[in-house]
């Protein structure tokens, strides 16, 4: 057990957390993403992006409504300006259809909202994402390994028990990679793996439909944009960048007759995003955008493209959520 989630123990039952949060130890805005909601056993997909239980996600709900004010985008700017008050935003990215069928009923039934963040690419064309493909690949061969190669350079073990050490490793190296690299990387692990390109919906139907998402909107939840193909927008041209922003916010428009005004960067770490994407998005007409790097956003000190959110990860204890929702200073740190 770790330093931090020992403090979450300690504050979790021994009262200190109750004090704390009542005494009001921060205020500002807490941004919590998740991916999917649901139990990833059995799938060949990427485990990583299966963010908590049907039971972790209800029970964080609660959570999140006893220790915060949970909003929606249209009262974000009310909230990065007030100083008396302490927020919440609940994100999901990409668009998985888990996202309608599971956590959108547990939204309804605590009266809360959330912010879905789509890809549009994945909505319009069905095709398997990237990190997905990657750990398909890996988990569908029948291969122990890579031998050495242009892109590991060593070889890469991923006979039982390595596979998810090595879906962990490639997916890696995709995200370092100039973005025209990566196709041919996946060509690459399809033939060295035997196991070929990911056929679409290999798991059944895998992402939210447009019926699904203004059904979702109509019942008070948001929408936002995350890109056409879900690239690393720093490994992109400047034009490149600006089709991915630009296209998404109005692929999305014309489905749901609307504006789009916020946007989350794909993986969103500070490497992922630079000067000229966050120039795209004012651009395009875009008012904020969310990274992913960890922190919260201090009452007043805002940066409307570089709103902070916090992972959610099935290793998120109910006493560190509590711990994260009392001292955000030190618990929502990366």
């Amino acid at each position: 057990m770790g330093k931090k989630d020992l403090l979450a123990q300690v504050l979790h039952y021994s009262g200190v957390r109750s004090v704390l949060h009542a005494t009001g130890t921060w205020r500002g805005l807490i941004v919590l993403n998740y991916h999917r909601v649901g139990d990833p056993a059995g799938s060949r997909l990427d485990h990583g992006v299966w963010s908590a239980s049907v039971a972790a996600f209800d029970d964080q709900l609660s959570r999140l409504a006893r220790s915060c004010d949970v909003i929606g985008l249209k009262d974000l700017d009310r909230a990065l300006l007030d100083r008396r008050g302490r927020y919440a935003l609940i994100t999901f990215d990409d668009g998985y259809r888990d996202n309608y069928e599971i956590a959108f009923p547990i939204l309804r039934r605590h009266r809360l909202p959330a912010v879905f963040c789509l890809t549009t690419g994945f909505l319009d064309d069905r095709r398997v994402a990237w990190w997905d493909e990657i750990a398909w690949m890996i988990r569908s061969s029948r291969a122990p390994g890579l031998p050495e190669n242009p892109w590991t350079g060593s070889p890469l073990e991923f006979d039982e028990p390595h596979r998810q050490t090595a879906v962990a490793t490639l997916l890696t190296l995709f995200k370092r990679l100039p973005w025209e690299e990566t196709e041919p990387l996946l060509d690459f692990l399809a033939e060295a793996t035997g196991s070929g390109r990911c056929p679409i919906d290999v798991e059944g139907p895998t992402w939210m439909t447009w019926e699904m998402v203004r059904e979702m909107r109509q019942a008070g939840m948001d929408v936002a944009g995350h890109t056409v193909t879900h690239p690393i927008l720093a490994r992109l041209s400047p034009e490149e960048q600006a089709f991915e922003v630009a296209q998404c916010k109005a692929r999305m428009e014309s489905e749901l007759g609307e504006p789009i005004e916020a946007f989350s960067y794909p993986v969103g770490a500070p490497d992922c995003f630079d000067a000229v994407t966050q120039h795209c998005l004012e651009r395009a007409g875009y008012r904020w955008a969310f990274s992913f790097s960890g922190g919260y956003a201090a009452a007043g000190q805002v940066e409307p493209f570089n709103l902070p959110r916090v992972a959610v990860s099935p290793a998120l204890s109910a006493a560190r959520l509590d711990a994260l929702l009392t001292l955000p200073q030190l618990f929502a740190r990366r």
